[in-house]
């Protein structure tokens, strides 16, 4: 079957009808990130339909409230309390991979119930199929892994291979964001950068509001554990604060002295959040890096224990001096703040048109196929 990435595309006067987009069930970044590809869409006149599971579900619901959307099972793999996430997650690849088999097969099922004309796909690698041309989202195009990394590295490049284009969040230059993650020596020839992905407009400028801003994510146990010790620290700072608990399906609102806590935030509010806080606290994941970098912000990163992508990316700035990273179980915000007036911040990326481009690129592909 001829790849749909190698195509002659000859024309964006055709609009696909349908496009199905679906993010991975692990945290809420890869949901957030999935935004501004929906809005590219939708200003298209493209109609999107959503497949999502849990939070994620819940928090495109909240954004896009008008879409369909259907309910797409995710892996459902959790963290543990103690010992290693890597190992964690091995003993859960068959029951990760049944869920690949189970996704791949009710996509066949979601493309003739709804027509569906092209499938964007963030780290899901079930969602591939020879109906449509289908795209993969992915910033980690080398998966760090304590042991059998050349292995780990080979399997991850054959899921991305059955789709027909792989988008890399990410700018290809020196200054990127992502490092070894994605800068390999070589790509596969259907991958390319597309920018950061990030819900943020980069257009605030709000007076300081908060001095620290909390931000909780990723999956359980541990982001209950990560939740438990930023309400007790936060509370004995004498700073202003903002503690937002990533839970869209909830409506939480409190004010005790100087915190105050939020269930969930709109994007509008998450961004007028950030933009108006001196310091973020987050676990540092790859979508929360890519907002912070709108607004070039300080920040202190906690990442969740065990998760490599994290331990990486929060390492790799701070040895560039850009922000404080923390251990979960060392965790002490009065030590950090005390280390951010020396931090040089998130490096501020603006927003370019590799997105545009990119969906552009795909639009003409599938009127190529259209002709066919």
């Amino acid at each position: 079957m001829q790849s749909y990435v190698t195509l002659t595309c000859i024309s964006t006067s055709f609009l696909a009808k349908k496009i199905l987009i679906s993010p991975l069930d692990w945290g809420l970044g890869h949901a957030t990130r999935c935004i501004p590809v929906i809005h590219e869409l939708l200003s298209r006149n493209i109609e999107v339909i959503i497949a999502a599971d849990g939070k994620p579900l819940e928090l495109l619901k909240n954004e896009f409230p008008n879409l369909i959307f259907e309910v797409l099972p995710g892996y459902d793999v959790t963290y543990q309390n103690k010992g290693s996430f890597f190992f964690k997650v091995l003993s859960n690849v068959p029951h990760i991979l049944k869920m690949i088999h189970k996704e791949h097969v009710m996509l066949e099922k979601l493309i003739k119930k709804h027509q569906i004309d092209a499938v964007i796909s963030d780290n899901r690698y079930g969602l591939w199929t020879k109906k449509v041309p289908c795209v993969f989202i992915t910033h980690q195009m080398r998966i760090i892994s304590p042991v059998l990394e050349d292995l780990v590295f080979f399997l991850n490049t054959q899921f991305i291979n059955r789709f027909d284009i792989c988008w890399i969040p990410d700018v290809s230059s020196e200054r990127n964001l992502s490092g070894k993650l994605s800068h390999l020596e070589s790509l596969p020839a259907h991958a390319r950068f597309i920018g950061p992905l990030t819900r943020f407009k980069g257009t605030c400028k709000l007076k300081k509001k908060y001095e620290v801003m909390a931000i909780v994510s990723g999956p359980e146990p541990q982001r209950s554990v990560f939740e438990e010790k930023l309400k007790a620290q936060l509370e004995k700072l004498n700073k202003t604060a903002l503690l937002v608990l990533g839970k869209p399906e909830e409506t939480i609102k409190s004010n005790s002295n100087n915190l105050t806590i939020v269930s969930h935030l709109n994007s509008i509010e998450m961004e007028e959040a950030v933009a108006s806080s001196e310091v973020i606290v987050c676990r540092g994941g790859y979508s929360t890096i890519m907002d912070l970098a709108v607004y070039g912000k300080k920040a202190v990163f906690i990442p969740t224990p065990g998760q490599t992508e994290q331990e990486y990316l929060a390492k790799r700035f701070a040895g560039k001096g850009c922000c404080v990273y923390q251990k979960q179980s060392e965790m002490d915000l009065q030590t950090a703040l005390l280390r951010i007036p020396f931090m040089q911040g998130i490096p501020l990326i603006k927003q370019q048109k590799e997105l545009s481009d990119a969906i552009d690129k795909l639009l003409r592909c599938l009127q190529s196929t259209k002709s066919h």
